[in-house]
C-alpha cells in the first residue's frame, strides 16, 4: 500500500463531500461494502500516522492499519454514535499497538504470510513426516470445503488473491474500488475462511 500521498487536499473521486462519517456508519452497518471502503480512503492515513508514531515501522505501521480496519468492520455494531468515528478509531489502534507489545512473539504480518505461496500459512506443514504429510491432506481438504462454504464475494477474493495469485491492481480495477480497498476486501475473505477452517481442524472427523 501506498501511505506517501499528501496527508491534506486528497479525496477520492468516487467519495461524495457530502458523506459524513455517521451516514457512511450507517450504511456499512447495513452491509454496504463501498460505503465502509470510502471510511477506509477518509481515514487510513490518519490512522496509519498515529500506529506509525507508536511503532516507529512502516510496515508494522501498515499491517496494524489494516487490522484496525478489520476490527472496526466487525465491531460496527458496537460503536456509539456519540463518540466520534475517528475516536474509536484511534481507540481500537491503541489497543492494537497495546497488544502487539504484551505479545510481541505472535506477527500477524499478512505480507509474510503471502511470501510463502497462496494459503500455505494454512495447508502445508515443515517436515516430510508421513503422520504430517497425512493431516497436510486432511487440511486441504478442510480448506476446499471451508472456502466452498463462503459466500461468493469473500471465496472470489480468496481465489483471485490466494489461488491465482492477482495483483491488488488488477482486483481493484475488476471490482472498480482502490487498491486499498482491494486489500480490505481480501483481508475480510481471509478472516471469514479462517473462522470456517479452525473449527474444521478441531473436528477429526
Amino acid at each position: 500500500m501506498d501511505w506517501s500521498m499528501p496527508l491534506t487536499g486528497w479525496m477520492d473521486p468516487k467519495m461524495s463531500a457530502g458523506d459524513s462519517d455517521e451516514s457512511l456508519v450507517e450504511r456499512s452497518r447495513h452491509g454496504d461494502l463501498e460505503a465502509f471502503e470510502q471510511l477506509f480512503e477518509k481515514h487510513r492515513l490518519m490512522v496509519f500516522r498515529f500506529v506509525y508514531q507508536m511503532v516507529r515501522n512502516r510496515d508494522d505501521a501498515d499491517d496494524l492499519t489494516m487490522e484496525v480496519f478489520v476490527r472496526a468492520h466487525q465491531n460496527l455494531d458496537k460503536y456509539r454514535d456519540e463518540a466520534k468515528f475517528t475516536t474509536w478509531l484511534l481507540r481500537i489502534a491503541s489497543n492494537l499497538v497495546t497488544d502487539r507489545a504484551r505479545m510481541s512473539t505472535r506477527r500477524t504480518n499478512l505480507e509474510q504470510k503471502e511470501a510463502g505461496g497462496a494459503l500455505t500459512w494454512m495447508t502445508v506443514g515443515e517436515h516430510e513426516d508421513p503422520v504430517q504429510n497425512l493431516e497436510g491432506d486432511r487440511r486441504i481438504q478442510v480448506l476446499k470445503k471451508a472456502l466452498m462454504a463462503l459466500p461468493e464475494h469473500h471465496r472470489a477474493m480468496i481465489v483471485l488473491r490466494d489461488i491465482e495469485e492477482r495483483e491488488y491492481q488488477e482486483i481493484a480495477s475488476m471490482y472498480n474500488c482502490s487498491v486499498g480497498g482491494a486489500k480490505l476486501r481480501v483481508l475480510r475473505a481471509r478472516r471469514a475462511l479462517r473462522d470456517r477452517v479452525i473449527p474444521l481442524l478441531g473436528d477429526p472427523a
